[in-house]
């Protein structure tokens, strides 16, 4: 059984930074298939951010190209999504996902989900 839990979000004002967390007390973050960030910001749909797939690729949006950076701690079990030069556009709740087999942005092919961390830029 896969729980993912996300971490780190808060208020920043722009142009500051921010580092999410999303991790498994299971240990099963390791053997995904592919990792992302989703966000759902309020009057929008939810929408990709960024991938990790196990091999190392990895995909980021348009818009948080240059700012944002994926990584994975395998030691700590732990995903982070490091966000600079954030902007009031990126406002929204951050969705940690993984899979076991997808490593695409539909939002319905992610098997698993996190609560999800409210980041607020201002």
């Amino acid at each position: 059984h896969v729980q993912l839990v996300e971490s780190g979000g808060g208020l920043v004002q722009a142009g500051g930074s921010l580092r999410l967390s999303c991790g498994s007390s299971s240990g099963h973050t390791g053997r995904m298939y592919c990792m992302a960030w989703f966000r759902l910001a309020p009057g929008k749909e939810r929408e990709g951010v960024v991938a990790l797939a196990s091999d190392g690729s990895t995909w980021y949006a348009d818009s948080v190209k240059g700012r944002f950076i994926i990584s994975k701690d395998n030691a700590k079990n732990t995903l982070y999504l490091q966000m600079n030069n954030l902007r009031p556009e990126d406002t929204a709740m951050y969705y940690c996902v993984a899979d076991m087999e997808y490593c695409g942005v539909s939002e319905y092919e992610w098997t698993y989900w996190g609560q999800g961390t409210q980041v607020t830029v201002s």
